[in-house]
This record gives C-alpha cells, sequence and structure tokens, in this order.
C-alpha cells in the first residue's frame, strides 16, 4: 500500500534540495570518471546507497587482466589486483602489476564516493526504518515536497506534513517528469 504526502516546510524542502544537489554532484563525478576511462560508470544502487559498479568496455579478453568480465549489462569492476596469464614472464607480470595500480589510483582519484539517501530522511524526520522496509520517493514541485511512502508516516515527525489523494500526487510527479524531458 502506498501513502501520499506533501508540506510546505521549509526545513523539509531544504533537505529535499540538499539531497538533490548532493546527487546531482554525484553524477557529474561518476560520469567523469566514465570519461577518465573511456566508458560509461554504471550508476549502482542498493536500498537507499548510490554507488558506482563498473565501467561500461568493451568484451575483449585483453582487458581481463585488470578488469573484471563484463556483467549482464557490460560494465567491468576493476579487480583488487592484476589476474596474470598463466605462464607470464616476470617483466610482463611487473609491467602488469604497475599498470594496474595506475588503474588503481586513478579509481581512487576520480571514483565518487557512495551516498546514502539515509540522510535525506532522516533530516526530514521519516523513520529509516520504515523506509527500508516499506521504500519511500520523495521529491519537490512548485516550493512543495511530495512523498510517496509504503508505510504511514507520522505527521507529529514531519513538519507540515499532510497526507494528499494519489492524483495529486501523480499530477505533481508527471509535471516534474515532463519539466526533466524538456530540458
Amino acid at each position: 500500500m502506498s501513502y501520499f504526502y506533501k508540506t510546505e516546510s521549509p526545513a523539509v524542502l531544504a533537505a529535499v534540495r540538499a539531497w538533490d544537489d548532493k546527487k546531482a554532484a554525484w553524477n557529474a563525478q561518476r560520469e567523469k570518471l566514465g570519461l577518465v576511462f573511456g566508458g560509461a560508470a554504471s550508476p549502482m544502487f542498493s536500498s537507499t546507497r548510490s554507488y558506482v559498479g563498473g565501467i561500461k568496455l568493451n568484451g575483449h579478453t585483453s582487458l581481463d587482466v585488470h578488469w573484471c568480465r563484463p556483467d549482464q549489462y557490460g560494465y567491468r569492476a576493476l579487480r583488487t589486483s592484476p589476474k596474470h596469464a598463466k605462464g607470464t614472464d616476470k617483466e610482463v607480470r611487473a609491467t602488469e602489476k604497475a599498470e594496474h595500480q595506475r588503474l588503481r589510483d586513478l579509481w581512487a582519484e576520480h571514483c565518487p564516493a557512495s551516498i546514502d539517501q539515509d540522510e535525506m530522511w532522516q533530516a526530514i524526520g521519516v523513520n529509516t526504518g520504515s523506509i527500508w522496509l516499506a521504500g519511500g520517493v520523495c521529491f519537490e514541485h512548485s516550493g512543495q515536497a511530495f512523498m510517496n511512502l509504503g508505510c504511514q508516516a507520522d505527521c507529529n515527525e514531519v513538519d507540515g506534513l499532510v497526507e494528499i489523494v494519489s492524483s495529486e500526487y501523480e499530477g505533481a510527479r508527471q509535471r516534474v517528469l515532463s519539466a526533466r524531458k524538456a530540458a
């Protein structure tokens, strides 16, 4: 079951905007990481946490020394250490190790740290355990924060929270999606 809410609280709006800004900055850094490695960097999600899982590189086996095999979407994760082919000479191994360290240093320099949406939910006042169990979505539109929660929120914990009908929520959601598509 879904419960729909909105609020005009400045504190809630500030928390939603802060999360949107943080997510946009994370996405920009993720895209730069992809440019550094010559492929798109994957946006991965685990519950409320966002992280980079790999880079979309070609499936050529020459990359297997440094990169795991592509997943079902074509993304490859950087190995923790190089995987040398059997019978590789010492000199080649040393060169591969040096190259792998260069790749790991590039990854460490450019890969954005994971971010967690729990920060926003806590700032808003929504119980993060409820979000983990039942899910939740939040966005801003026309100076209001709209929420779709999988469980009923405590209106005393979230400033100015008002329950609304699903059609009001869906109308605001469609306007936000249309504005994003137009941009």
